[in-house]
């Protein structure tokens, strides 16, 4: 796997973040979850947009803006060797929040389709756990869909440790927690 690095959204990648809107979206169309951990990517009218909300979603004062009460960074996942983005992960600032304790959880991720099977997602988490450390989250709640077998093994390589099963809406989602000061 090549390198990558964790940078926050901005305007050199506006073409990119919306060429992988554009992936998911032919991709994963039957999916409804296909935007998971994209942080209204999905809704957005443009990549400047989103990444405007992006901003403003890092920080308390501003977060509300964007219909959230939780703030959080976004990170895009970018290959070192050609600058291409091969993913984006979330990362919540906490999680004192109903749905974000249940189910949601510290970060949310997405792996671009035609870059999937290549061990990405894991050195995504692996990455967000670090930036976890930095702002002081000692535990983070990552979650998956109990039939994500591919989510489920990037957290179990990351040192996700079960929590439990629990249902939500109807399905069935699995709880882990990850140590970031291991």
């Amino acid at each position: 796997m090549d390198s990558i690095e964790l940078i926050e959204p901005n305007n050199h990648f506006a073409g990119q973040i919306w060429d992988f809107r554009q992936e998911i979206l032919d991709f994963d169309a039957d999916n409804e979850d296909r935007f998971a951990g994209c942080m209204s990517l999905d809704t957005a009218s443009s990549a400047e947009e989103w990444i405007r909300i992006c901003q403003l979603r890092k920080d308390e004062a501003t977060c509300k803006e964007t219909g959230v009460e939780v703030p959080s960074h976004m990170f895009l996942a970018v290959r070192e060797k050609d600058e291409r983005v091969v993913g984006v992960i979330d990362l919540r600032h906490h999680i004192d929040h109903p749905i974000l304790g249940t189910w949601g959880g510290h970060c949310g991720y997405s792996v671009r389709p035609s870059e999937r099977g290549k061990g990405y997602a894991s050195e995504i988490l692996r990455l967000n756990i670090e930036k976890a450390r930095e702002l002081g989250i000692e535990k983070m709640l990552v979650t998956c869909d109990a039939d994500n077998l591919a989510s489920e093994k990037t957290i179990l390589s990351n040192g996700g440790v079960f929590e439990k099963t629990i249902e939500v809406d109807g399905s069935i989602m699995k709880r882990y927690w990850i140590d970031t000061i291991r």
